[in-house]
């Protein structure tokens, strides 16, 4: 039987929780292997969806939709590319989304993407698109059903001038024709709650995803959160900090904390949940366990 993937604007009509997961492309053919026991893994969850980043300056341009159609076609679980305005025109970028659609691809991540490497500025290439709801604009044009995910910052984005204004930007993405927004990774859920209640009360009423990526490493994860921005709970930084040597005890506190966060998220009706995985499974196994979602896919009670 032929296998149909999932349009994001479905996903969430269910009721039950959606747990998506996100991977990039490896560069390296031992990261090939960690990605394939990876994918073999987490798809016995039956995921939504698997996502797919899109390499700065398009450097996977062409890797993103290859791994996107071996997640479908081998494990039979609805892929989702990312796609960025970083380094192309929107000649090439309508190409890229012709080529993924023409092999099965139904839902895209429209993301700006970030300036390259040494710049502070994003600034377009002649002929390119400068916003994310651009972007989303020209892919709801041309595929009217194809499903669309564009990114939210809890904490505001590093370049917006302030919360409002950010929340306004946001908001010019779903009037273009997004289906949900998917969140920055956070730490502290209190801050997913306050964006949760403006994000509301400004009329956007597409499914709100909290991003969650679980420590496994303190110092990797701390440089990825300084980079955007995301509060990290001094309790927390304190015990990290007091195992720093320990690279076990960081990830068994890591998973724990993200177990609590994912349980309050959930308990506060949540509709899903995307897990920033940096192509390993094993701390996603064990939230994903905790959460009572077992390895068919299906929600089982927990005590």
């Amino acid at each position: 039987m032929k296998f149909c993937p999932i349009r994001i604007r479905d996903l969430y009509r269910s009721g039950h929780l959606a747990v998506s997961i996100e991977i990039f492309p490896p560069k390296t053919t031992q990261g090939d292997a960690t990605l394939l026991n990876t994918l073999e893994r987490l798809a016995r969850f039956r995921p939504g969806f698997i996502s797919c980043t899109y390499g700065a300056g398009g450097t996977t341009r062409e890797r993103t939709i290859e791994l996107c159609v071996q997640i479908q076609e081998k494990y039979h679980v609805t892929a989702t590319a990312h796609l960025s305005c970083v380094g192309a025109t929107r000649e090439q970028l309508a190409q890229w989304v012709a080529e993924a659609v023409a092999v099965g691809i139904r839902n895209v991540m429209a993301l700006r993407g970030d300036p390259p490497q040494g710049e502070r500025v994003f600034r377009p290439v002649p002929g390119g698109l400068a916003h994310a709801n651009e972007l989303v604009a020209l892919i709801r044009a041309a595929y009217p059903d194809l499903g669309i995910g564009v990114a939210g910052y809890p904490e505001t984005h590093k370049e917006a001038p302030d919360p409002q204004t950010d929340l306004e930007n946001l908001k010019r993405k779903v009037e273009a024709g997004a289906d949900a927004v998917f969140t920055q990774l956070f730490y502290v859920n209190e801050r997913f709650f306050e964006f949760r209640e403006r994000y509301e009360r400004a009329g956007i009423s597409v499914p709100l995803i909290p991003g969650i990526m679980p420590i496994t490493e303190f110092s990797r994860i701390r440089r990825i959160s300084d980079l955007c921005g995301a509060q990290f709970p001094e309790k927390l930084a304190r015990r990290l900090e007091a195992n720093q040597h320990d690279r076990a005890a960081q990830f068994e506190i890591g998973v724990e904390h993200a177990i609590e966060q994912c349980r309050e998220l959930v308990e506060a009706g949540v509709p899903g949940i995307h897990f920033y995985v940096l192509n390993r499974s094993r701390a996603c196994e064990r939230i994903l366990e905790a959460l009572g979602v077992g390895p068919t896919g299906e929600q089982t009670p927990t005590e």
